[in-house]
């Protein structure tokens, strides 16, 4: 237990170390400074107050930014990231990760970069979600699009879909959304549900409006490609989720409404389908499985809801296996994709008769949406 005497000599020894330092700055002498920055720093760390860290390790940074050799200033920094992360620091934690996630972007060193900027995002939003919005959602974006130039391709598009729900404040919204309609599918308010429906897809109608002014211009063609697929992907879901919860209603009064957003998917679904097939056909090395299953449920989704509202615009397996033929690869893929089983089998006996298989495949966080639409129609 320190008493007041000796916390009051400790305080007075970092105040000297800290104004020594200044004239080691002063002098061009940043490494000597850090130093005597970095003991001061401790010696506050030692007496458990906190007040003078933020200055201090702001003051170690904009001196380590300016060092020649970036490796050094990384090395420091995750030293000092170690200690603030221990001590439940978050606010100088996240100030760290930005600089660190600047820092490792000129080495173009891009996983710690991207990593350092997603970790910075997350700790600016749990501080205050209100004043950082805006901050933790540009950090979320450039992280994405920084793991895009990773092997972490996957992770990247996720992240960016994310900051964009983030940016266009529907990220919370769109859960909660989301859960509503559930309750009143579930409690067969179907006219409800589909309301909701609708709303969720226009979420992503805006998104995708100002998507293109955040992507930054070195993004890659096939990744805008992919991006705008998945938005588009999301509005024709949803808009399918409307028109079934209308059909399971048995209410003849939404037959033309039922029809309008059956046609509008059916458009939307071409897009993403052609979309994705020029995304996966410029891919090298193995591709992408997740935008397999994806473009194999929106055919799927595409052939049922042609026959829920009774218009054949087109044959969704030959729509979707157009030009793949030559790439025996991808072929297979798409073939052995358990949506494509589906597509298969309503193609065969029809959307009622194909419903028991649909039943028993897995949609991830569609799989309550699933369920509790089928057991409307069996």
């Amino acid at each position: 237990m320190i008493d007041n005497y000796e916390r009051e000599q400790k305080e007075i020894e970092a105040i000297q170390l800290i104004d020594d330092a200044e004239e080691l700055v002063e002098k061009g002498e940043g490494e000597k400074a850090i130093k005597l920055y970095e003991k001061a720093a401790q010696i506050y760390l030692d007496l458990g107050s906190y007040i003078r860290l933020d200055e201090l390790y702001t003051r170690i940074v904009d001196l380590i930014t300016q060092f020649k050799t970036h490796i050094q200033a990384v090395y420091r920094l995750r030293n000092i990231l170690r200690k603030t992360e221990e001590l439940k620091l978050e606010d100088i934690s996240a100030k760290l990760y930005l600089q660190l996630g600047n820092i490792a972007n000129k080495m173009l060193d891009w996983e710690t970069a991207a990593d350092s900027w997603e970790r910075a995002s997350n700790y600016f939003y749990k501080i205050d979600p209100e004043e950082y919005s805006n901050l933790s959602s540009i950090l979320l974006m450039k992280a994405g699009q920084t793991y895009e130039k990773t092997s972490l391709k996957d992770k990247g598009k996720h992240l960016i879909l994310q900051a964009v729900m983030k940016i266009n404040k529907f990220d919370e919204l769109y859960e909660l959304e989301e859960k509503r309609a559930l309750h009143f599918l579930e409690s067969e308010n179907l006219r409800a549900a589909a309301n909701k429906f609708v709303d969720i897809a226009g979420y992503f109608k805006k998104a995708l409006e100002g998507l293109d002014e955040l992507l930054d211009e070195d993004v890659p063609e096939e990744s805008r490609l992919n991006m705008k697929a998945r938005f588009l992907h999301f509005i024709a879901e949803y808009q399918v989720f409307a028109a079934l919860s209308l059909e399971a209603s048995k209410n003849d009064e939404y037959k033309d409404e039922i029809k309008k957003l059956g046609l509008a998917s059916i458009e939307l679904f071409k897009t993403t389908i052609s979309l994705l097939k020029e995304y996966l056909i410029k891919q090298k090395g193995e591709f992408d499985q997740e935008v397999i299953m994806r473009i194999t449920f929106d055919t799927m989704l595409l052939s049922m809801i042609q026959e829920f509202i009774n218009e054949k615009v087109l044959e969704p397996i030959d729509y979707l296996l157009e030009n793949t033929e030559e790439n025996k690869p991808l072929f297979k893929l798409i073939k052995n994709s358990p949506y494509f089983t589906i597509c298969e089998r309503i193609k065969k006996v029809g959307v009622m008769d194909s419903l028991d298989k649909l039943g028993k495949i897995h949609l991830g966080h569609f799989e309550k949406i699933k369920n509790s639409l089928i057991s409307y129609f069996t």
